[in-house]
């Protein structure tokens, strides 16, 4: 007998796939299971047991009986008796006739297999073979789907992050923390997250972001206490996860080839058992215990007509019910499948349970694929799907990287990094993390926090232990606020730094910072809405008083107007983009800074000139031409620096000597040939920079300027320096280099003050001993070549060397 084992790989699959066998698959296999022995044990006797038994059949004339006697010797094949003579009470009788041979067995083995063939029909002989091809159908089509490359890549891709999702420590412990929440605490958040659209619009709801807030728990924060329940190791292979079945989650969700191959080979099996029931009830009575034949082999045995016993009929008969009965209940079973196939929406998986029983919200719904999988977990065990959810919460996500990155930066390695900025503030810098480690919190020195590049970054209201914190820097991050910590930036924060690239990197919640001072702003602020981002009020910064907009405006944004009562300083940096209608600069009345850099500006805007209040204007970088108008600072009685660098300034006009209270002048990498002696004038100046310009004769008025400390002719064809220089006595910084000078006067040594003087890029041959007599001029202040500085007298480079 062959043993059902041997059929054991057409039905057994991976133990790991019972998940996605429902109960409908497994009872189907089981009901195959008894099938396939129904077939494997009629083929065993169809192999063991005699298929059939044949006896001749006697032909009469008149029906009566004929003796035994001569009976059992026409079996034996002897020469029958003569017949006996008739009477009115026996009638005459044609007796068997038979050959005499000494091969009796032989021929009944060979009528037996000629009828087998001809006489027996072929349901009653193929009856166990055609059982058991169906039940290796059935089989195969149960478990086609687990083989088919297309399909079986994906499922074992799909059971292997299953198995490792469901037994992850994370997926326990953040289970287990929302079924720890009490009562009051669920219903709690469940009345807040239904009041989400209220409280986004209201200034003090419970959270503010930039984004949806029906994404972010309240408990967000993750607990000291419980972070050592998971360690480092758990921790990465649980962030290895979520990395995993995002991958596979846009992979699976972009076809429906589980689907298909489900519903076809669910169709086939259908069509398969409707076949089966068809033929099967029509050729069931086909399997009958007596079957006549007749062979035409009178020659070889002497008979004609047979009458055979078809051993195993009665036996396959019960057996072709039964069959019938299991094709029946499995076919009904198939159907089912189908009514579930169709009836519901298998290629769309809602968690909308799964986020009821953990609180975890934002689980998104998922489709094809992804969700017939999800379907068929269901009909296993629906708590595989609730702790395979976890891993698609981008909130469980967040929880996560919050508790690797608490365990990654502790307080000791923070404070190592730790630096002072250019406010003089105490700051931290932290890029490029997956997020912002409550860690920081713990640093109570803290006066300026500066992240970049960090995406998700979660406020908590612990920021109100940082009781020194002043400044923060957001570079490219999407930042949430607890609307407790946005309660103490409202108080504290003092200095506001924003680069961002999209709108959802510009926290709308910096607009209520009502005592902030400073705003510093960088990225994309057109006036095209449907491209780029457009800011909105900021009347409410009632103590703003610094504003720098790095950007590509085409005017001034009317949210600066807002402020331009209080306004002290603005800075508008803009990449190129001309800036047109600057008749708003009137209404900053208190304005004492200016700063229009790369606008494109030809002309010195008029609207400067009502700035009455106005001490520094920077307009470098643009395109100015002419600064005829330069006669109208004049009225600007309190301007004291002005700088038109990075131009193309040609020459400056004789009206510049009106500005008398000018101190600190650059006209550097500009195009000037000539300097007017009158702008010597303006006395008080003690910085001047001309350097990168084409000037080639520096005037004696010069010596006028008595104030005068830091003086740069750098990058220009001056040959020689006038004598007057030297009775600038205030001079500290002195920049001659690169220039085609070939003597350095010995005056140099009346500027006992200076301390940094550049003479590189000359013809000098010789330096005069006389710069010992500047005794605040070290080595490390003297830029000179090597080999002109050894031309010094060795006391003097001594002198110098010496700190």
């Amino acid at each position: 007998m062959i043993p059902v084992t041997e059929f054991r790989q057409f039905s057994e699959q991976q133990p790991a796939f019972r998940v996605l066998k429902p109960w409908w698959d497994v009872f189907t296999d089981y009901l195959s299971v008894a099938m396939l022995m129904i077939g494997v044990f009629g083929c065993t006797l169809q192999v063991m047991q005699d298929k059939i038994i044949c006896l001749p059949k006697r032909v009469q004339t008149s029906q009566n009986h004929s003796s035994v006697s001569n009976v059992s010797q026409a079996v034996a094949g002897t020469t029958p008796l003569p017949p006996p003579k008739p009477s009115p009470t026996n009638p005459v009788t044609v007796e068997m006739k038979g050959l005499k041979t000494d091969l009796d067995l032989q021929q009944y083995s060979f009528i037996n297999q000629m009828c087998y063939e001809r006489a027996l029909h072929w349901y009653a002989k193929y009856f166990p073979y055609l059982v058991l091809i169906h039940t290796l159908v059935f089989m195969l089509c149960s478990n086609f789907w687990f083989k088919f490359p297309g399909s079986s890549s994906k499922i074992e891709h799909f059971i292997s992050i299953l198995g490792k999702c469901f037994d992850s420590p994370w997926t326990t412990r953040a289970l287990s923390e929302v079924s720890g929440e009490d009562s009051e605490e669920k219903d709690n958040r469940k009345n807040n997250m239904s009041r989400s659209n209220t409280t986004q619009s209201g200034p003090e709801g419970s959270l503010v972001n930039s984004q949806s807030l029906k994404s972010i728990p309240e408990k967000f924060v993750v607990d000291k206490s419980t972070a050592g329940a998971l360690d480092k190791k758990e921790g990465e292979q649980a962030k290895a996860l979520f990395e995993k079945v995002k991958k596979f989650r846009l992979h699976v969700e972009e076809g429906d080839i589980l689907y298909a191959m489900y519903v076809r080979q669910t169709v086939l099996k259908v069509i398969k058992f409707l076949i089966i029931i068809a033929y099967n009830s029509a050729l069931v009575s086909k399997v009958q215990f007596t079957v006549d034949c007749n062979v035409d082999i009178q020659d070889m045995t002497g008979y004609k007509n047979f009458s055979c016993n078809h051993t195993m009929a009665h036996l396959f008969s019960k057996l072709s019910f039964c069959y019938l009965c299991f094709v029946s209940i499995y076919g009904l079973t198939c159907l089912y499948t189908l009514y579930w196939l169709f009836y519901r929406s298998l290629r769309e998986y809602s968690f909308e349970y799964v986020r009821q029983e953990t609180g975890i919200d934002d689980i998104p719904d998922v489709k094809n694929d992804f969700a017939f999988m999800l379907h068929m977990i269901d009909q296993y065990d629906p708590l595989y799907s609730k702790r395979f959810a976890v891993f698609l919460s981008e909130v469980s996500e967040n929880k996560l990287k919050q508790l690797n990155l608490n365990n990654e930066w502790t307080p000791d390695k923070l404070r190592q990094k730790l630096q002072t900025n250019a406010h003089n503030r105490l700051e931290l810098p932290l890029i490029m993390l997956s997020g912002l480690p409550d860690t920081v919190f713990e640093i109570t020195e803290l006066q300026s926090l500066k992240l970049e590049i960090i995406k998700n970054v979660m406020i908590p209201a612990t920021i109100a232990q940082l009781d020194n914190l002043q400044e923060l820097s957001l570079h490219q991050c999407s930042v949430k606020i607890h609307s407790a910590a946005l309660s103490f930036l409202k108080e504290n924060l003092k200095v506001l730094s924003v680069k961002f690239d999209d709108m959802r990197e510009l926290p709308p919640w910096m607009y209520g910072l009502r005592n902030l001072e400073e705003l510093y702003l960088v990225g994309s602020l057109s006036h095209d809405i449907s491209k780029n981002v457009t800011l909105e009020s900021l009347r409410d910064l009632k103590s703003l008083k610094i504003l720098s907009i790095k950007s590509n405006v085409s005017k001034i944004p009317q949210a600066v107007v807002d402020v331009s009562s209080h306004l002290q300083k603005m800075c508008i940096h803009n990449d190129g983009t001309k800036l047109v209608m600057l008749n708003n600069l009137k209404k900053m009345t208190n304005l004492t800074e200016l700063e229009l850099v790369h606008c494109d500006l030809e002309r010195i805007p008029h609207a400067v000139f009502s700035l009455l209040s106005l001490q520094e204007l920077d307009l470098k970088e643009n395109n100015l031409k002419s600064i005829e108008e330069i006669v109208s600072f004049q009225h600007l009685r309190k301007l004291t620096v002005l700088k038109l660098w990075h131009n193309s300034i040609t020459y400056i006009p004789e009206h510049i000597k009106k500005l008398t209270s000018l101190e600190r002048l650059s006209f550097s990498h500009n195009k000037i040939e000539v300097l007017p002696s009158h702008l010597f004038l303006c006395n008080k100046i003690r910085y001047l920079d001309l350097s990168y310009n084409d000037i080639r004769f520096i005037p004696p008025e010069i010596g006028v300027l008595q104030s005068l400390q830091y003086f740069s002719i750098t990058c220009n064809k001056v040959e020689s320096l006038p004598d007057e220089l030297y009775f600038c006595k205030k001079l500290k910084t002195l920049k001659i280099g690169k220039n085609s000078l070939s003597v350095l006067s010995p005056k140099i040594g009346n500027l006992l003050f200076l301390s940094y003087l550049d003479v590189k890029g000359n013809h000098f041959e010789i330096l005069p001993p006389e710069l010992g007599d500047c005794r605040a001029l070290k080595r490390t202040g003297l830029v000179v070549e090597d080999a002109l500085f050894e031309t010094l007298p060795s006391d003097i480079r001594e002198q110098m060397k010496t700190e």
